[in-house]
């Protein structure tokens, strides 16, 4: 019934993926808008709306495809950071009980 679609970011302009997972999440929420921000730039609104500093935003490397993106927290050397596309990918593709989430 749905299909990913590619959205641009009004914020930085960058493509990012719309997938058809997250469509069936915003149907079953009742949302009709679709988001206007990639992974990234929805993270800096979220700190700016909750009256921190955007300095509590800090950026690592990707463990999967070496791209830069932003994290809420500092990132541990011993821990791996997955970008939002390679983490959708994770999620999706990995059964639930060979991987352990940080909540």
């Amino acid at each position: 019934m749905f299909t990913d679609r590619t959205l641009k970011c009004q914020d930085c302009g960058a493509d990012f993926l719309f997938s058809s997972g997250e469509q069936e999440f915003f149907q079953t929420k009742g949302l009709v808008n679709q988001p206007k921000r990639c992974g990234n730039c929805r993270l800096v609104a979220r700190v700016k709306r909750s009256g921190q500093s955007i300095d509590s935003i800090f950026e690592g490397q990707c463990t999967e495809c070496g791209a830069t993106t932003k994290l809420p927290f500092k990132p541990q050397s011993a821990r791996p950071v997955y970008c939002t596309e390679c983490l959708r990918v994770l999620k999706f593709e990995t059964p639930n009980e060979d991987r352990a989430v940080a909540v």
